[in-house]
Protein backbone atom coordinates (compact mmCIF):
# COMPACT_ATOMS: atom_id res chain seq x y z
CA UNK A 1 0.00 0.00 0.00
CA UNK A 2 1.34 3.48 -0.82
CA UNK A 3 2.57 5.43 2.19
CA UNK A 4 2.01 9.03 3.25
CA UNK A 5 4.76 11.14 4.78
CA UNK A 6 4.82 14.08 7.18
CA UNK A 7 6.82 17.31 7.12
CA UNK A 8 10.24 16.85 8.70
CA UNK A 9 9.34 19.23 11.53
CA UNK A 10 6.31 17.12 12.42
CA UNK A 11 8.49 14.02 12.62
CA UNK A 12 11.12 15.81 14.72
CA UNK A 13 8.50 17.24 17.10
CA UNK A 14 6.93 13.83 17.71
CA UNK A 15 10.06 11.69 17.78
CA UNK A 16 12.10 14.34 19.60
CA UNK A 17 9.47 14.48 22.33
CA UNK A 18 9.61 10.69 22.57
CA UNK A 19 13.37 10.93 23.19
CA UNK A 20 13.04 13.77 25.71
CA UNK A 21 10.40 11.79 27.64
CA UNK A 22 12.44 8.56 27.61
CA UNK A 23 10.05 6.72 25.27
CA UNK A 24 12.59 6.30 22.47
CA UNK A 25 16.33 6.23 22.01
CA UNK A 26 18.04 8.93 19.96
CA UNK A 27 19.22 6.54 17.24
CA UNK A 28 15.75 5.22 16.45
CA UNK A 29 14.32 8.74 16.49
CA UNK A 30 17.06 10.14 14.24
CA UNK A 31 16.55 7.40 11.65
CA UNK A 32 12.79 8.06 11.64
CA UNK A 33 13.26 11.83 11.25
CA UNK A 34 15.94 11.43 8.57
CA UNK A 35 14.00 8.93 6.47
CA UNK A 36 15.49 8.81 2.96
CA UNK A 37 17.44 12.06 3.40
CA UNK A 38 21.16 12.29 3.80
CA UNK A 39 22.17 12.43 7.50
CA UNK A 40 20.82 15.66 8.94
CA UNK A 41 23.11 18.42 10.15
CA UNK A 42 22.57 21.16 12.76
CA UNK A 43 23.81 24.75 12.72
CA UNK A 44 23.61 27.42 15.38
CA UNK A 45 23.50 24.98 18.28
CA UNK A 46 26.19 26.74 20.29
CA UNK A 47 23.80 28.00 23.03
CA UNK A 48 22.86 24.40 23.90
CA UNK A 49 24.75 22.86 26.82
CA UNK A 50 27.61 20.56 25.80
CA UNK A 51 27.36 21.51 22.13
CA UNK A 52 30.40 20.46 20.10
CA UNK A 53 29.04 20.38 16.57
CA UNK A 54 28.84 17.32 14.34
CA UNK A 55 29.58 17.15 10.62
CA UNK A 56 26.92 14.85 9.08
CA UNK A 57 29.37 13.97 6.30
CA UNK A 58 32.53 12.13 7.31
CA UNK A 59 35.92 11.85 5.68
CA UNK A 60 36.12 11.63 1.88
CA UNK A 61 32.46 12.63 1.62
CA UNK A 62 31.22 9.40 3.22
CA UNK A 63 27.91 9.97 5.05
CA UNK A 64 28.28 9.90 8.80
CA UNK A 65 26.10 8.44 11.52
CA UNK A 66 22.47 9.54 10.87
CA UNK A 67 21.96 9.87 14.62
CA UNK A 68 25.05 11.97 15.39
CA UNK A 69 23.93 15.56 14.83
CA UNK A 70 20.27 14.99 15.74
CA UNK A 71 21.32 12.97 18.79
CA UNK A 72 23.54 15.79 20.01
CA UNK A 73 20.75 18.30 19.34
CA UNK A 74 18.25 16.33 21.42
CA UNK A 75 20.83 15.74 24.16
CA UNK A 76 21.52 19.46 24.34
CA UNK A 77 17.80 20.26 24.51
CA UNK A 78 17.30 17.68 27.24
CA UNK A 79 20.20 19.04 29.30
CA UNK A 80 18.81 22.56 28.87
CA UNK A 81 15.47 21.45 30.31
CA UNK A 82 13.25 20.77 27.31
CA UNK A 83 10.39 18.36 28.01
CA UNK A 84 8.61 18.38 24.68
CA UNK A 85 8.70 19.82 21.17
CA UNK A 86 5.90 21.40 19.15
CA UNK A 87 5.44 21.70 15.39
CA UNK A 88 4.31 24.83 13.55
CA UNK A 89 3.21 24.72 9.91
CA UNK A 90 2.93 28.35 8.80
CA UNK A 91 2.22 29.77 5.36
CA UNK A 92 2.33 33.28 3.86
CA UNK A 93 -0.42 35.25 5.58
CA UNK A 94 -0.89 32.52 8.19
CA UNK A 95 1.92 32.61 10.78
CA UNK A 96 0.26 29.76 12.70
CA UNK A 97 1.22 30.97 16.17
CA UNK A 98 4.91 31.61 15.51
CA UNK A 99 6.27 33.46 18.55
CA UNK A 100 8.88 35.65 16.81
CA UNK A 101 11.28 37.36 16.51
CA UNK A 102 10.82 38.42 12.89
CA UNK A 103 13.98 36.68 11.64
CA UNK A 104 12.84 33.31 12.95
CA UNK A 105 9.24 33.77 11.76
CA UNK A 106 10.38 34.74 8.25
CA UNK A 107 12.56 31.65 7.95
CA UNK A 108 9.77 29.41 9.28
CA UNK A 109 7.19 30.83 6.86
CA UNK A 110 9.57 30.41 3.93
CA UNK A 111 10.23 26.79 4.93
CA UNK A 112 6.56 26.17 5.70
CA UNK A 113 7.48 24.44 8.95
CA UNK A 114 9.34 24.79 12.23
CA UNK A 115 9.85 23.11 15.59
CA UNK A 116 9.30 25.07 18.80
CA UNK A 117 10.49 24.53 22.35
CA UNK A 118 8.09 26.40 24.60
CA UNK A 119 9.88 25.84 27.91
CA UNK A 120 12.45 28.33 29.13
CA UNK A 121 15.81 26.63 28.74
CA UNK A 122 19.07 26.98 30.66
CA UNK A 123 21.34 27.88 27.76
CA UNK A 124 25.06 28.59 27.84
CA UNK A 125 24.39 32.32 27.46
CA UNK A 126 21.48 32.55 29.88
CA UNK A 127 17.81 31.61 29.99
CA UNK A 128 15.85 31.56 26.77
CA UNK A 129 13.86 29.62 24.19
CA UNK A 130 14.82 28.19 20.83
CA UNK A 131 13.15 27.16 17.59
CA UNK A 132 14.36 24.98 14.72
CA UNK A 133 13.85 25.43 10.99
CA UNK A 134 14.96 22.83 8.40
CA UNK A 135 17.00 24.12 5.47
CA UNK A 136 16.67 21.65 2.58
CA UNK A 137 19.01 21.42 -0.40
CA UNK A 138 17.74 19.11 -3.14
CA UNK A 139 19.97 17.18 -5.52
CA UNK A 140 19.66 14.35 -8.03
CA UNK A 141 16.83 14.03 -10.53
CA UNK A 142 13.03 13.84 -10.50
CA UNK A 143 13.37 10.04 -10.63
CA UNK A 144 16.05 9.80 -7.93
CA UNK A 145 15.82 12.90 -5.74
CA UNK A 146 17.96 13.40 -2.67
CA UNK A 147 17.89 15.94 0.13
CA UNK A 148 20.53 17.41 2.40
CA UNK A 149 18.91 18.87 5.50
CA UNK A 150 20.36 21.23 8.08
CA UNK A 151 18.38 22.18 11.18
CA UNK A 152 19.04 25.82 12.01
CA UNK A 153 18.68 26.81 15.67
CA UNK A 154 17.17 30.26 16.35
CA UNK A 155 16.40 32.15 19.56
CA UNK A 156 12.66 32.67 19.96
CA UNK A 157 10.32 34.71 22.13
CA UNK A 158 7.70 33.48 24.59
CA UNK A 159 5.04 31.31 22.94
CA UNK A 160 1.78 32.88 21.87
CA UNK A 161 -1.40 31.72 23.53
CA UNK A 162 -2.89 28.68 21.76
CA UNK A 163 -5.90 29.35 19.56
CA UNK A 164 -8.03 26.88 21.53
CA UNK A 165 -8.47 24.39 18.68
CA UNK A 166 -8.87 20.92 20.13
CA UNK A 167 -8.14 17.59 18.50
CA UNK A 168 -11.90 17.04 18.16
CA UNK A 169 -12.26 20.42 16.41
CA UNK A 170 -9.42 19.56 14.05
CA UNK A 171 -10.98 16.18 13.29
CA UNK A 172 -14.33 17.75 12.37
CA UNK A 173 -12.74 20.46 10.22
CA UNK A 174 -10.62 17.91 8.45
CA UNK A 175 -13.61 15.78 7.49
CA UNK A 176 -15.11 18.80 5.73
CA UNK A 177 -11.76 19.62 4.16
CA UNK A 178 -11.36 16.11 2.79
CA UNK A 179 -14.82 16.26 1.20
CA UNK A 180 -14.00 19.64 -0.39
CA UNK A 181 -10.60 18.49 -1.67
CA UNK A 182 -12.14 15.38 -3.19
CA UNK A 183 -14.87 17.50 -4.82
CA UNK A 184 -12.34 19.89 -6.35
CA UNK A 185 -10.18 17.02 -7.57
CA UNK A 186 -13.20 15.37 -9.20
CA UNK A 187 -14.07 18.66 -10.87
CA UNK A 188 -10.61 18.83 -12.39
CA UNK A 189 -11.21 15.48 -14.07
CA UNK A 190 -7.45 14.86 -13.97
CA UNK A 191 -7.82 11.22 -14.94
CA UNK A 192 -9.12 12.31 -18.32
CA UNK A 193 -6.33 14.69 -19.26
CA UNK A 194 -3.24 13.20 -17.63
CA UNK A 195 -2.20 9.62 -18.26
CA UNK A 196 -0.74 8.93 -14.81
CA UNK A 197 -3.42 10.73 -12.83
CA UNK A 198 -5.82 7.84 -12.19
CA UNK A 199 -3.13 5.70 -10.56
CA UNK A 200 -1.87 8.61 -8.50
CA UNK A 201 -5.35 9.52 -7.28
CA UNK A 202 -5.92 5.92 -6.20
CA UNK A 203 -2.56 5.86 -4.45
CA UNK A 204 -3.37 9.01 -2.48
CA UNK A 205 -6.85 7.86 -1.49
CA UNK A 206 -5.61 4.45 -0.37
CA UNK A 207 -2.36 5.66 1.14
CA UNK A 208 -1.57 4.93 4.76
CA UNK A 209 0.75 6.75 7.14
CA UNK A 210 4.22 5.18 7.15
CA UNK A 211 4.73 3.37 10.46
CA UNK A 212 7.94 5.29 11.20
CA UNK A 213 6.33 8.73 10.86
CA UNK A 214 5.14 8.79 14.49
CA UNK A 215 6.62 7.05 17.55
CA UNK A 216 4.79 4.29 19.43
CA UNK A 217 2.49 5.47 22.20
CA UNK A 218 0.70 8.25 20.31
CA UNK A 219 -3.08 8.42 20.95
CA UNK A 220 -5.12 6.60 18.30
CA UNK A 221 -7.26 9.63 17.49
CA UNK A 222 -4.20 11.83 17.00
CA UNK A 223 -2.67 9.25 14.65
CA UNK A 224 -5.92 9.06 12.69
CA UNK A 225 -6.13 12.85 12.31
CA UNK A 226 -2.46 13.04 11.30
CA UNK A 227 -3.02 10.40 8.60
CA UNK A 228 -6.15 12.15 7.32
CA UNK A 229 -4.39 15.52 7.22
CA UNK A 230 -1.47 14.02 5.31
CA UNK A 231 -3.93 12.49 2.84
CA UNK A 232 -5.73 15.81 2.31
CA UNK A 233 -2.46 17.63 1.71
CA UNK A 234 -1.40 14.98 -0.80
CA UNK A 235 -4.71 15.41 -2.64
CA UNK A 236 -4.22 19.19 -2.68
CA UNK A 237 -0.68 18.80 -4.01
CA UNK A 238 -1.94 16.56 -6.81
CA UNK A 239 -4.82 18.90 -7.66
CA UNK A 240 -2.62 21.99 -7.83
CA UNK A 241 -0.19 20.55 -10.35
CA UNK A 242 -2.47 21.80 -13.15
CA UNK A 243 -5.55 23.98 -13.57
CA UNK A 244 -7.35 21.26 -15.49
CA UNK A 245 -8.50 20.92 -19.06
CA UNK A 246 -9.76 24.05 -20.81
CA UNK A 247 -10.93 26.02 -17.78
CA UNK A 248 -11.31 29.79 -17.63
CA UNK A 249 -8.98 31.98 -15.59
CA UNK A 250 -11.79 32.74 -13.13
CA UNK A 251 -12.44 29.01 -12.62
CA UNK A 252 -8.72 28.38 -12.15
CA UNK A 253 -8.51 31.16 -9.54
CA UNK A 254 -11.56 29.83 -7.72
CA UNK A 255 -10.12 26.31 -7.59
CA UNK A 256 -6.77 27.63 -6.44
CA UNK A 257 -8.41 29.64 -3.65
CA UNK A 258 -10.51 26.66 -2.59
CA UNK A 259 -7.49 24.37 -2.49
CA UNK A 260 -5.46 26.87 -0.46
CA UNK A 261 -8.27 27.00 2.08
CA UNK A 262 -8.45 23.22 2.23
CA UNK A 263 -4.68 22.98 2.65
CA UNK A 264 -4.89 25.52 5.47
CA UNK A 265 -7.44 23.35 7.27
CA UNK A 266 -5.19 20.30 6.80
CA UNK A 267 -2.07 22.16 7.97
CA UNK A 268 -3.74 23.35 11.14
CA UNK A 269 -5.26 19.92 11.84
CA UNK A 270 -1.89 18.23 11.30
CA UNK A 271 -0.16 20.60 13.71
CA UNK A 272 -2.88 20.17 16.36
CA UNK A 273 -2.75 16.38 16.09
CA UNK A 274 1.05 16.12 16.19
CA UNK A 275 1.20 18.48 19.16
CA UNK A 276 -1.53 16.52 20.95
CA UNK A 277 0.49 13.36 20.40
CA UNK A 278 3.65 15.07 21.68
CA UNK A 279 1.81 16.33 24.77
CA UNK A 280 0.62 12.80 25.50
CA UNK A 281 4.12 11.39 25.05
CA UNK A 282 5.61 13.99 27.37
CA UNK A 283 2.91 13.63 30.00
CA UNK A 284 1.84 17.27 29.63
CA UNK A 285 -1.51 16.56 27.96
CA UNK A 286 -4.45 18.06 29.90
CA UNK A 287 -6.54 15.61 31.83
CA UNK A 288 -9.96 14.87 30.26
Amino acid sequence: MPVLHLPRSARLAAWGTAVLSGRSDAGTAARAVTGSDEPHGVSGGEPLPGWQGVDPVGAAGVPGDPAAALGQLLAGLSTAGARSLRVALPAPGDPAGLPGPAAFSAEAVEAGEAVLVDEELLLTDGVGRVGLVPEVAWFGSAWEPGAEVTWRVFPTWSPKAPDGTTLADADRSLRLGLAEATRVLAGLDVARWRDDAADRITAVREGALATSELPPGCPDRAVRVVASAARVRAIVELATEDDGAAVSSSEALARSRSLREVDGVARRALAVAVNAAAAELSGTAPRP
